[in-house]
């Protein structure tokens, strides 16, 4: 295992077992597949569910939404978590769909690992490259999983050149692919000195490991025809003389990532990534928070809320609040302090994911993702302790690229459009801004995608169909200021204003003209397109 850094206590051991980490890449890439695979090893399912797939297969565990089922993606991140050997996994799917990317970019605030999944033949894509830049803004570690060997292919040395080159970090060969498409016969284990076969027989199945003693090993030949054992090794020889080697320090401070290949579909090179997450992801870390730091070790409970998820269970109108656990051992019927309002709360039934499926959680410890079931008294961003007043900081809010006017079918059933529409902007789902003139609420969403959800998800969960139509205004940006200043502003230009469902003031804009304008007129004021979730 790696030294903690010298000056940082030792966890508790149940803390110190904790890895909590997310996926990300490109929709495609194989994420929701991997993210079966990993449960189907962590002996959480029986059978690993397909995004693409026939009859029972296709019931993926982290897709549960109607729409994700329905079209094969993601589109709301969700947790996992399960035992793997000696550790516990805290997993988190999140979109690759960039219309879904705000809710990645929360999710990364509450994990201390990524796992970034890409194509083995399409390589570093664009919405790979997003998630990567959010994860290095946080210096999170990232282990990286090459996937689809078992077809077509680039080959290895061009795709960890494009990743070295392209998100400007130093890359470390963990395993090594032994042919590709339908010549793919598994990977050599650089660290162990393994050898690695899949079955293409069984997709469900545990790779064959067979233990070599290098590669002039004779037992390598029984195995591995002539062709591709001379090019294993010749490859092999020019990774080790030409590429970085593995350095769990660089990994854990974000400057390399160890690199696995394997096939997901096919349960190939999945255990050997398990492995590695255990061996080189980081355990819990300190968590930024105002006034002071929160360390996993310490004994009182702290955590923060970084998604809402509103009617999972669409026979119950619940809203359950994803908390991820800072620091201390949490017991159920704990009473917690929420800083934001002051009020004691009471966690009577927190639960552990395993996607939609839940269980109660009699305890969780500083790493954790816990559910908590409430009825709307949790948002994005507030801080539960035992009683000491700390605020968790950087948990973004972006100001939406997509706006337009929503209006429920029914003109009797407004009313109710209000509630479900304030009900989604406090998952985090959509802006919803109310003008300051006209009626009707604007909804601002970062994709068109988006849309379609919303519309989806009212009818479904509320029963109202509704329209969405387009509005005069392009951008929204939240204005900040002297609180006279504000007023005055506000007072000229009612026709531009609105408020967030959080009551703050926003300045609806039609052209980049408008923002100028305002930089000009009114140094007194700025304007921002983010906000960070805060009470």
């Amino acid at each position: 295992m790696l030294d903690a850094p010298k000056n940082r206590p030792t966890l508790p051991p149940e803390i110190a077992r904790r890895r909590t980490f997310a996926i990300i890449s490109h929709p495609d890439a194989g994420k929701t597949t991997l993210t079966e695979k990993f449960l189907l090893f962590g002996g959480a399912i029986q059978m690993a569910g397909q995004v693409r797939a026939k009859g029972e297969a296709r019931r993926t565990r982290s897709d549960f939404m109607q729409m994700e089922k329905d079209r094969g993606i993601s589109v709301s991140a969700s947790a996992m978590s399960f035992d793997y050997g000696k550790y516990r996994f805290n997993l988190v799917d999140t979109p690759g769909h960039s219309d879904f990317s705000e809710d990645t970019y929360r999710t990364l605030t509450a994990v201390d690992a990524a796992i970034m999944v890409i194509d083995g033949a399409k390589g570093v894509e664009s919405q790979t490259q997003k998630l990567f830049e959010v994860c290095r803004l946080r210096d999170l570690p990232i282990l990286t999983f090459c996937n689809k060997m078992d077809r077509e292919a680039r080959d290895t040395f061009e795709i960890i050149d494009e990743i070295q080159e392209m998100l400007a970090i130093h890359v470390t060969p963990a395993s090594w692919p032994i042919g590709m498409g339908r010549d793919f016969l598994g990977c050599y284990d650089m660290i162990n000195e393994r050898l690695e076969l899949m079955d293409r027989a069984d997709r469900n199945r545990v790779a064959e490991s067979i233990r070599i003693e290098g590669l002039d090993d004779p037992k390598l030949a029984e195995h591995v025809p002539d062709d591709l054992r001379e090019k294993l090794i010749e490859e092999v020889a020019m990774a080790r003389e030409l590429l970085p080697p593995l350095d769990p320090q660089q990994v854990l401070e974000g400057h390399m990532t160890p690199i696995w290949f394997g096939s997901a579909i096919n349960s190939f090179g999945v255990k050997e990534l398990m492995e590695g997450i255990g061996a080189y992801a980081p355990e819990p870390q300190v968590q930024p928070a105002e006034p002071r730091q929160i360390a996993p070790e310490e004994s009182r409970v702290a955590g923060f809320v970084f998604k809402v998820q509103a009617n999972m269970d669409p026979k119950h109108r619940d809203r359950v609040a994803f908390v991820r656990l800072a620091s201390g051992h949490f017991q159920r019927g704990m009473k917690l302090t929420h800083v934001r309002s002051g009020k004691p709360i009471t966690v009577s039934s927190p639960v552990l994911f395993l996607a939609a499926d839940r269980e109660l959680a009699e305890e969780a410890w500083a790493g954790d993702i816990i559910g908590i079931p409430n009825h709307g008294q949790l948002r994005i961003g507030d801080t539960l302790t035992e009683g000491e007043v700390l605020r968790v900081t950087g948990i973004p809010s972006f100001a939406p690229e997509l706006l337009k006017v929503c209006r429920a079918g029914d003109p009797m059933k407004a009313k109710h459009l209000d509630k479900a529409l304030m009900q989604f902007a406090e998952e985090g789902a959509a802006k919803v801004f109310k003008p300051m003139m006209g009626s009707g609420f604007i909804v601002g969403v970062v994709g068109a995608l988006q849309f379609e959800v919303l519309a989806s998800r009212i009818e479904l969960e509320y029963g109202l169909p509704v329209r969405f139509e387009p509005s005069q205004f392009t951008s929204a940006r939240w204005v900040h200021g002297d609180k006279a200043a504000v007023e005055a502003f506000t007072q000229k230009n009612k026709q531009h204003m609105a408020t967030d469902n959080d009551g703050d003031v926003v300045y609806m804009t039609r052209l980049q003209w408008d923002i100028d304008r305002v930089a000009r007129d009114h140094p007194e004021l700025s304007l921002s397109a983010t906000k960070e979730m805060q009470v």
